[in-house]
């Protein structure tokens, strides 16, 4: 297999989000092709989506929500979970907290969030592990666009909330996706994201960040 990063470099440009422009990322221009490349780069079928290759609405909410309002995250521990490309961290990072660390397990993922990183002045961690049912260790969780599959956002919505009863508080940036709790959610920001056609149903997507209470 190729190198994860030279293939993220080859197969994106640097932009920045519609939301948050003052944040530049690698990214590509429609699914497909981009799919279809690292299906022929892995040699397989099948291969989840280049979720990390795009900003989704969730995430643009986030990254918003912290840079309008340091406080949220200056001088805390983050995590940004399932984190794609990285940019709820980064905006964290960018807003002062204390140490920022950036999770998924797609290895195209922690490519893309390192030269992300890289290409925004700050300094992340970047790590692969599956952190479900892990314990907390950070003061603060971001999770964007979690809640697009059952087995995901079923799993996840359970872990956020032991986590929340341990006293880390958890941010959803969530567009209206079908798995999104139904309740314990306190709003928190809402915002009406640019997106495309490619990606979504709609060219807009009113995307609000929550935040998860206990169970």
């Amino acid at each position: 297999m190729s190198d994860p990063t030279a293939f993220v470099r080859v197969q994106t440009a640097l932009v920045g989000p519609p939301l948050v422009p003052e944040i530049r990322l690698h990214l590509a221009s429609a699914v497909t092709p981009l799919w279809r490349a690292t299906e022929a780069t892995l040699a397989a079928r099948d291969v989840p989506p280049p979720y990390w290759a795009f900003a989704w609405p969730g995430g643009q909410a986030l990254a918003r929500y912290i840079l309008d309002d340091p406080t949220v995250v200056c001088g805390r521990i983050v995590l940004d979970f399932a984190a794609g490309s990285g940019l709820a961290g980064i905006a964290a990072a960018m807003a002062g907290a204390a140490a920022t660390t950036a999770a998924d397990i797609d290895r195209f993922a922690t490519a893309a969030i390192a030269l992300n990183a890289a290409a925004n002045g700050v300094t992340i961690g970047v790590i692969s592990d599956d952190l479900i049912d892990h314990p907390s260790a950070w003061d603060l969780v971001l999770a964007g666009d979690v809640c697009y599959e059952q087995p995901m956002a079923g799993r996840a919505t359970i872990w956020l909330r032991q986590l929340a009863a341990t006293g880390t508080e958890v941010l959803l940036g969530d567009p209206g996706r079908s798995y999104r709790p139904a309740d314990g959610l306190v709003e928190r920001a809402r915002y009406r994201v640019p997106t495309s056609l490619d990606l979504e149903t709609r060219t807009e997507c009113e995307t609000v960040v929550w935040r998860l209470m206990p169970a």
